[in-house]
């Protein structure tokens, strides 16, 4: 792929936009019928969730929740903390987290036992990146946009210290921007 000054693109805008295509088609297709609620895991999820629920061809609802395990670094604390619930009841519901990134997986299957005690009709997960070489849990997505290497990413929704968020493609961060 290519350079630019942070990073190596390793995916692109307009890979981006095909994949959040076929995943809205898929997702669309899965869930005709059914009471769906998108729940975005904030800040990274939106612009990934922005995009994706444009391209779902069903009524849907949203909200959202903060969670944190990282803070500034670039590696996981293990301690996941909610810093804004949802706003509604989701029973009933069928769930989708959307999330940015799966990496060690420990956010999400915190998230997946929180929210099932909330007698939802179902709870899946779709996420823009999966890195599976990063678990320490074992959660898989259900929708899956791309799988990247074990490296530091940006872009699109991804941060490092709240920063590069905004960048419209997915990069490898330079070494000597950490």
């Amino acid at each position: 792929m290519s350079e630019n000054k942070y990073g190596e693109v390793i995916i692109s805008r307009e890979q981006i936009q095909q994949r959040v295509r076929e995943l809205g088609a898929q997702i669309t297709k899965d869930y005709e019928g059914k009471k769906l609620l998108l729940v975005g895991i904030l800040n990274g999820c939106v612009y990934f969730m922005t995009d994706l629920s444009r391209e779902i061809d069903l009524m849907l609802q949203i909200d959202f929740m903060v969670v944190s395990s990282y803070g500034a670094s670039t590696k996981t604390s293990g301690v996941v903390k909610i810093v804004k619930d949802l706003n509604r009841s989701i029973e009933g519901y069928d769930v989708l987290l959307v999330e940015d990134i799966i990496d060690s997986g420990l956010t999400l299957s915190y998230l997946k036992e929180y929210l099932s005690a909330r007698n939802p009709n179902s709870i899946k997960i779709v996420t823009l990146i999966d890195k599976p070489e990063g678990r320490k849990i074992d959660i898989k997505a259900d929708y899956v946009g791309f799988n990247v290497p074990n490296e530091f990413i940006i872009g699109y929704g991804l941060d490092y210290a709240e920063n590069y968020r905004n960048l419209k493609d997915v990069l490898i961060i330079k070494p000597e921007l950490i």
